[in-house]
């Protein structure tokens, strides 16, 4: 069946377009000049556009901005695209020329369609409802994209806290549950001073907590936003009533507590926040990947590797060796982290090449911020479910580790000196003969100091858990 098509017309020229569509001209043009990445707009974000554009037209309303009977229409508009209709009508690429203006307008003419249709007009008669006179009335793209921008960061970092703590928690259980067990520690791969399991676990919770505490003291400056500051900063075109409100009808509808900037320059043409958002994010990252890295390691083998713990047997690792198991888990978490990593650098450079009064870049910084906040979010979901909870010591490996090391002999050094430990070390090494015999044989300390002196916790505790 041939489809209908509309016609509309801008400054540019004319384009005819399928008559059910409720975008318009401006959203199919940017449609046809923006095929980067093939990935539309993120529906989070649209949806935070759209509070945006409802707490306008109820600010506009009840100030006598916007007739009534538009604004009922407009609002009633988005409030069907919060609830999830019409996703198929935002079109555009989520990277895009124009600072944005085409996902703007794109949320402009689909709620502008969707109120003409509920106030009896047919979809693209724009004198029934202007997309730029009544949608995006008082607003300029300048101050709605970094907006909705800095409440669709709220948005997916919620999530990503959530499950971070998640995370933190498992950790601690198997910190708890792994307290008792010694290990061999080692520092540059090689054997260090003995450690209990436990605390290796506890190290991550730590790293993890601090994390997240890191991503929720950048998110402060998401909420000084630039809404009213219109193309600049001057908020041209922003009439009193409307500068004074927007900013309180917008914190109402989204439940976050958001401040007008002071500057509001500074605010518009500024992106540091998004990059120091960025930062921690990578930071999570390098915290993530450098736990799955000794994860990897502490479960090599089985039976030829360091085999300390054993993860979760998740699916077959080869499709030519029978019964070998991968750490798939972790080896995710670890691509996961490049890619944020990576990320991070894009969002820098993006944010340093803004140019005056605008960053015309924050297309890109929205779409690789956006992309690390949910990968992370899965990747710490998938870590904390399919890996850590699943973790078993292996006991008598980690013992065996211990007993066969020289390590030990570092506790020693206070009682006979650096020289002679390392002298029965060597020795240790080179006969095979424990380093508690060589002391005993030696007569260099009495057996009742040297099980002092070489227990557990006493090896593994800051003054020996005193």
């Amino acid at each position: 069946m041939e489809k209908q098509l509309r016609t509309e017309s801008d400054s540019v020229g004319e384009l005819s377009l399928d008559s059910a569509a409720y975008y318009g001209i401006q959203t199919l043009r940017a449609k046809v000049n923006f095929e980067i990445t093939g990935t539309r707009i993120s529906f989070a974000f649209v949806r935070n556009v759209v509070l945006i554009k409802k707490a306008a037209a109820v600010v506009n309303k009840s100030f006598g901005l916007l007739d009534t009977a538009k604004a009922d229409a407009i609002i009633a508009a988005c409030d069907e695209i919060l609830h999830g209709k019409h996703r198929k009508d935002f079109i555009v690429d989520a990277v895009q020329g124009g600072a944005g203006t085409s996902a703007n307008m794109n949320v402009n003419e689909v709620i502008a369609n969707v109120a003409i249709e509920k106030l009896g007009g047919r979809k693209g008669d724009y004198s029934v409802i202007s997309p730029n006179d009544d949608v995006n009335m008082e607003q300029s793209t300048n101050d709605v994209i970094p907006t909705a921008g800095k409440l669709t960061v709220l948005t997916l970092a919620a999530e990503l806290i959530a499950e971070l703590k998640r995370l933190h928690a498992a950790l601690l259980q198997k910190a708890k549950e792994f307290n008792g067990i010694l290990k061999m520690g080692r520092t540059q791969l090689q054997d260090a001073v003995p450690m209990r399991l436990g605390q290796a676990f506890r190290a991550f919770a730590t790293a993890i907590d601090r994390s997240a505490k890191r991503i929720e003291a950048s998110l402060s400056e998401m909420r000084t936003i630039n809404l009213g500051a219109t193309a600049i900063g001057t908020a041209i075109n922003a009439r009193e009533a409307y500068f004074t409100h927007i900013t309180e009808e917008l914190s109402q509808l989204t439940g976050e507590n958001l401040r007008r900037a002071d500057d509001l320059f500074d605010g518009t043409q500024n992106v540091d926040g998004f990059a120091a958002v960025s930062g921690t994010l990578k930071a999570l990252a390098v915290n993530l990947s450098k736990m799955c890295n000794d994860l990897r390691l502490m479960s090599s083998g089985p039976r030829t590797g360091l085999g300390e713990i054993i993860l979760p047997a998740r699916q077959n690792g080869s499709s030519i060796m029978p019964g070998k198991i991968n750490p798939v888990i972790p080896e995710v978490v670890n691509q996961v982290a490049f890619l944020v990593i990576g990320h991070d650098v894009t969002v820098t450079m993006a944010a340093e090449a803004g140019q005056l009064e605008l960053n015309a870049f924050e297309p890109i910084i929205f779409y690789q911020l956006f992309e690390s906040l949910r990968a992370l979010t899965g990747a710490v979901k998938t870590l904390s479910d399919h890996c850590i909870v699943g973790i078993v010591a292996n006991r008598e490996r980690c013992a065996e580790w211990v007993n066969r090391s020289v390590g030990i002999v570092t506790a020693l050094n206070p009682y006979i000196g650096y020289l002679k430990a390392a002298e029965i070390a060597k020795e240790s090494l080179k006969t095979g003969e424990s380093i508690k015999s060589i002391v005993l044989r030696e007569g260099l300390m009495d057996e009742k100091k040297l099980d002092e002196v070489l227990d557990p916790l006493v090896l593994t505790e800051p003054c020996g858990g005193h």
